[in-house]
């Protein structure tokens, strides 16, 4: 699975979004490129939900792979999205601790 498949935002094989205007925010694409990201985590979730609770009250077509499929790819995009916070706290704490 690539980055672009959970982070549509994030794809830069030229397959995602389409690059930004002249004279846009870089602070805008940022805040933009960060909901697009949880927005995916949200929704991978939800899915996940949908799938599990089909399968549990016996839906047709929902299958155990199916609601197994989902959750797997729900906590890869939440470990994803929790590995990126980790390295924006880190960088955000090496630069506080930088002396001038």
């Amino acid at each position: 699975m690539t980055v672009g498949a959970l982070y549509p935002a994030l794809d830069t094989t030229g397959g995602g979004t389409a690059s930004p205007p002249a004279g846009a925010s870089s602070a805008g694409n940022f805040l933009d490129m960060v909901d697009t990201a949880l927005r995916g985590v949200s929704a991978a979730q939800g899915a996940a939900a949908t799938a599990e609770a089909g399968y549990a009250v016996g839906a047709p077509g929902a299958t155990l792979g199916k609601a197994l499929v989902s959750s797997d790819r729900a906590e890869v995009a939440w470990n994803a999205t929790v590995a990126v916070r980790n390295e924006v706290v880190s960088a955000y704490q090496s630069i506080m601790n930088m002396q001038f």
